[in-house]
């Protein structure tokens, strides 16, 4: 290094540390206490610290000595920096020492902070961080000596005691739990409860359950087909993995975290421990007991031993629990006899057999048909055969021989559960399991310990039983004479009193609960379906007073935003070209116009709505449902109580029901009508008990006005006419005052179904006859049943209606119904004939069989009605109402709704039936 770069030499005496030291004020030792650090000794001759600085004297000098030599004197001189003996610590020192900090060695350095002392003293140096703790801290956290941040941040020794400690903490409790687990049992799960059924006066209905349908049997008896179409479906890892899936697992706990849907074990090991748990609870601590079960049983238990048990506790759907009960539920043999076909179909029932059951489960979901569930299970048992070839399970020479869909045997009665019982147990667990909060599972139900308390009234069950079954036996004579009368080749020469079905349901007005239901003959009678609560029968004419409530709630669009009255006159001439909400010509499937049939060919002319519905034509209500609006009937529909998923396509014949609302759904509709608008939702559970705690959901429904009063008033004064004058009159034997409408369907071939709905204030009932293939779930045609060429409403069902009503009100007074004001001036259709004003006779009405074709074009009536309806209800949603004058939307005038206007079907309105759209737990 050259010269110039080096450092100055520093002097002997300390240089400039040693004379900033001396430059500060000595301090006087306290009396009894230390000098200071760095200061002479207490009276020394110079009365001045070591290294200070006399007046106009050398720095490091001390009087009465002779000064050092330039540069002063050499550091651990006697006089040097330090005091005696005390080595030179530097310029850090020295800084030190000048900013009146502690020096930390040797008291050197002068002044230190308060509280802060030499070696081995308390409050002795810390260095640089500041003062030390007097003890010191099993957890230094927060961390002393650390500034800002630091000071919260734990140092990389307590991150890993902590996190060494966490885990330590985990296995031990995991630890804990795996010895505490037991390996389950499955004749333990098989132990159920029974589940009692109480009528609605408390008195004991039925009790249902008790053992499951179960038989345990050894793995030795167990089909390795069976086996081996579980595991290729199931769970492919079977035989080699340990029986757990973290994965799937953690998600499942996330899942549930969240509040999502819960989540079943991802192997059979978990789905095995899963079933033979009695605790079926899906929370997040029996999630965890299932997963340390699950890891005891992959360690301990043997894989034969594994999915015999799954087997055996696995549900198969129709109450068989276990591979035995279903081999003999399905297909009527012993488990052992099972064919590797019979054992694929099998085993797609695990994935759910509401879903994967070809007889269908439209009670629990309305798409589980038999249809789509055959379609289902047809598809999943093909693949399940074709995975047993793929993963070496099955030859495929042999999965060659298998290309026929194993069709199992119908249903078979469980004990007690005949008669009516079948369909009120039926009814009250569907809405059980739809209403219940928490929810109620049928699994659940199938552990039994429930006690369900209902809406039924037995002596009205008994009474509408008793009803159907006379109309039955005095007319429905299976394998008799009476044959086919239509024109359909199809039917030519068949039994036409074969495979005839009734339905019918009981509800009070204003209240909503089921008082009756008849379901059929019973199960004892290969009648599985409950016809009180499914759909897919449509309801023909009993759908026309949600047509005209719909026409008084709205108007029309060519009545200038009046509402429609039961007075105003239509068009009842047959095959009358319909015109949609437009004014556009409906065209058929064919491109042409479309033409409504009646079941008459008479040219009625213009009539009122009022004798249209008394006669049941359909031309007028067809048209009115397109000038109304498609939309705004099926609205008015709903808020009375028809669900949306029963509602048939918006088509011109859509208001003369093709829709297929179940028995209990239509009783509950007519049931507003005379309540007043009023609508309370159809239930038939008021409470539900399980180990004395009673299960929320079960309340009752609330009520609702879903129409005006004095609508619903205009309805019901239409409908009594129906019975006094028109197509109901069998009702009128009933001695008391009644409303009611008539429903029939035809098709190609003859009537479809037939339905009669009527009510008093007191009660509301509907009743509905059909013929169907059960099989096929096809409805068949009803001309020569019970030896009648055309079977209608207006007979056997109204005659059923008459003889129940009778019993089930006894000698009950009758109120009649509410006086129905006028609603406004009748609205007329384009078209119909004007009276000539007369200021002293009335003109004469015109004809309502006039044969001459009426004008095509006149200029509808504007005078506003004279009597405004009440306040428009609540329910409804969509367009506003004429007398609303708060609403802001334009009215139905100026709002015009387009309904389909491709065609629709003719033929009365009528269909041949269809798949089930109930929604679950519909009523019950």
């Amino acid at each position: 290094m050259s010269e110039h770069r080096r450092k100055p030499p520093q002097s002997p005496s300390g240089g400039r540390a040693a004379a900033r030291r001396g430059g500060q004020q000595p301090t006087p030792p306290a009396s009894g206490g230390r000098r200071a650090a760095g200061g002479p000794p207490a009276g020394s001759p110079s009365g001045m610290p070591s290294g200070g600085t006399p007046p106009g004297g050398t720095p490091g000098a001390v009087p009465g000595r002779p000064p050092g030599p330039p540069g002063g004197v050499p550091s651990g001189s006697p006089s040097g920096p330090g005091g005696p003996g005390v080595p030179y610590e530097g310029r850090a020192a020295a800084r030190r020492a000048a900013q009146g900090r502690g020096g930390g060695g040797n008291g050197n350095g002068g002044g230190r902070r308060r509280g802060t002392g030499g070696p081995g003293e308390p409050g002795g140096p810390a260095g640089r961080g500041g003062r030390r703790p007097a003890k010191k801290r099993f957890i230094d956290y927060p961390r002393f000596g650390k500034q800002g941040w630091r000071h919260w941040v734990p140092s990389w020794r307590q991150v890993t005691a902590l996190c060494i400690g966490f885990v330590g903490t985990l296995v031990g409790i995991a630890g804990i739990a795996y010895a505490m687990v037991d390996i389950p049992d499955e004749n333990k799960a098989a132990v159920a409860q029974n589940n009692v059924y109480y009528w609605a006066d408390g008195t004991r209905m039925v009790a249902t359950g008790g053992d499951f349908n179960r038989q345990n049997i050894t793995y030795d008896q167990i089909p390795k087909a069976m086996r081996y179409a579980v595991i290729s479906a199931e769970n492919k890892t079977f035989e080699t993995d340990s029986g757990v899936d973290p994965m799937g697992i953690t998600r499942a706990l996330f899942n549930m975290a969240k509040g999502g849907e819960t989540q079943g074990g991802s192997t059979i090991t978990q789905q095995y421990v899963k079933n033979s748990m009695l605790d079926q609870s899906q929370t997040v601590s029996r999630k965890f007991k299932e997963l340390f079960i699950s890891i005891k049983v992959g360690a301990k238990v043997g894989k034969n031993d594994i999915i015999t048990g799954y087997l055996n506790t696995s549900y198969f759907g129709r109450g068989a629990y276990g591979l035995q009960a279903a081999a003999q539920t399905y297909y009527g043999v012993d488990a052992v006899k099972l064919d590797p076909s019979q054992c694929a179909f099998l085993a797609a029932l695990l994935k759910g057999p509401t879903y994967y059951d070809p007889i269908g489960a439209t009670n629990i979901d309305t798409s589980a048909t038999a249809e789509a569930n055959t379609k289902r299970s047809t598809q999943r048992w093909a693949w399940i055969l074709d995975q047993e070839v793929k993963y070496g399970h099955m030859t495929a020479t042999e999965r060659a021989k298998y290309t026929k869909y194993p069709m199992p045997q119908g249903l078979k009665v469980q004990a007690g559960m005949s008669g009516q019982i079948s369909y009120l147990v039926d009814t009250v667990n569907n809405y059980v399991t739809t209403h219940s909060s928490p929810k109620i599972t049928q699994k659940d139900l199938d552990l039994g310990g429930y006690q369900i308390y209902t809406t039924f009234d037995k002596a009205k069950v008994n009474a509408l039983k008793k009803s159907v079954e006379a109309v039955r036996k005095a007319n429905i004579k299976p394998g008799g004479s009476h044959k086919y009368l239509g024109d359909d080749p199809d039917y030519k020469g068949t039994d036409a009193d074969s495979n005839v079905q009734f339905g019918a349901a009981s509800v009070v007005p204003g209240d909503g609960k089921i008082v009756a239901i008849y379901g059929g003959e019973g199960y004892e009678h290969n009648e599985f379906n409950n016809n009180a609560n499914t759909a897919g029968v449509p309801v023909g004419s009993t759908f026309k007073p949600f047509v005209l409530s719909a026409a008084m709630m709205y108007g029309t669009n060519h009545s200038d935003g009046k509402p429609i009255t039961p007075d105003s006159k239509y068009n009842a001439n047959d095959l009358l070209v319909i015109k949609d909400h437009d004014g556009n010509v409906v065209l058929d499937k064919e491109n042409k116009p479309f033409r409504q049939k009646n079941e008459d060919s008479i040219k009625h002319g213009y009539v009122t709505l009022t004798k249209a519905m008394q006669n049941s034509i359909n031309t007028p209500f067809v048209q009115l449902g397109e000038d109304v609006g498609l939309p705004k009937v099926k609205a008015t529909a709903e808020s009375v109580g028809l669900l949306d998923e029963s509602m048939a396509t918006m088509v011109p014949s859509f208001s003369i029901g093709t829709s297929t609302p179940s028995a209990i759904r239509m009783a509950d509709a007519y049931a507003t009508f005379a309540k007043s608008g009023v609508q309370v939702d159809p239930y038939s559970v008021t409470k539900v008990i399980h180990n004395g705690d009673q299960i929320n959901g079960f309340s009752r429904p609330k009520p609702k006005q879903a129409l005006p009063d004095n609508i619903a008033n205009n309805v019901t004064k239409v409908l009594q006419n129906v019975v006094e004058n028109g197509t109901g009159t069998k009702a009128k034997a009933l001695g008391r005052t009644a409303a009611g409408k008539t429903g029939t369907t035809d098709s190609p071939g003859g009537t479809r179904s037939a339905w009669f709905v009527g009510y008093t204030q007191q009660l509301s009932t509907s009743v509905v006859m059909f013929r169907q293939d059960t099989k096929a779930k096809k409805l068949l045609p009803m001309s020569g049943t019970g030896g009648n060429s055309s079977i209608h409403g207006g007979d056997l069902p109204a005659t059923i209606w008459t003889d129940y009503m009778k019993a089930a009100l006894g000698n009950s007074e009758d109120p009649g119904f509410p006086d129905a004001s006028k609603i406004g001036e009748p609205q007329n259709e384009p078209g119909a004939p004007s009276p000539t004003p007369s200021m002293t006779t009335p003109p004469p009405s015109p004809t309502d069989t006039a044969t001459t074709p009426p004008p095509t074009t006149t200029t509808p009536p504007t005078t506003p009605p004279t009597t405004p309806p009440t306040t428009p209800p609540t329910t409804p949603s969509g367009p506003c109402l004429p007398w609303d004058q708060t609403c802001n939307t334009p009215t139905p005038s100026d709002t015009p709704t387009t309904s389909g206007s491709t065609g629709g079907p003719g033929g009365g309105g009528g269909n041949s039936g269809g798949t089930s759209t109930r929604k679950p737990g519909d009523g019950g």
